[in-house]
């Protein structure tokens, strides 16, 4: 397990699950998502959702990051990629130090997209399928130029965002955001 999008300012949090097949060694190239081109993530998507025995992505609203909080909203996103795997896990590893609120046996561990390749496996399809979903966004709100910074707090992005205000898919909840919503 591992989540996608949880410092942006717009969109959803997206969480990526895998299980890959005891025989990792199609898999000895992947590494965490943020340490890999777009290129190179892309190849990694297609190989894993060839190979994987199943792949699942939780996908969480901005408007229930708002009213839940990020750190809710991403737990809401893993369960969702878990509870959607066409086979459920005897033991999940989670990226972070938070279980899933899901009665299936967990190992947490911090830096864990760096440390294992099952967790990076599933660090890339989180980032993969988020970006994806940003660059449709981009096309609706070329102004903010989401296809570059995913939603994420550059500097060009908080200028577009004083600039123009913040669209219906920003983070109103985020700090960087707020300040320019009008009640």
């Amino acid at each position: 397990m591992d989540e996608a999008g949880r410092g942006s300012l717009l969109g959803p949090v997206v969480a990526g699950a895998v299980i890959i097949p005891e025989d990792e060694e199609l898999f000895s190239h992947i590494k965490d998502s943020k340490s890999m081109s777009p290129v190179s993530r892309e190849k990694a998507f297609s190989l894993i959702c060839k190979y994987a025995i199943s792949v699942s992505v939780g996908v969480v609203s901005h408007r229930f990051i708002d009213k839940y909080n990020i750190h809710n909203a991403t737990l809401e996103a893993m369960k969702k990629a878990v509870l959607g795997l066409s086979k459920m896990p005897d033991l999940i590893l989670v990226d972070g130090i938070h279980k899933i609120p899901v009665p299936i046996p967990q190992k947490c561990i911090k830096k864990g997209d760096k440390l294992n390749k099952i967790i990076s496996a599933a660090s890339i399809v989180a980032k993969v399928y988020r970006d994806r979903i940003l660059n449709a966004y981009h096309r609706d709100y070329p102004m903010y130029n989401l296809s570059k910074n995913k939603g994420y707090p550059t500097k060009e992005h908080l200028k577009k965002i004083r600039i123009y205000g913040p669209c219906p898919l920003h983070r109103y909840s985020f700090k960087g955001v707020r300040e320019f919503v009008k009640d």
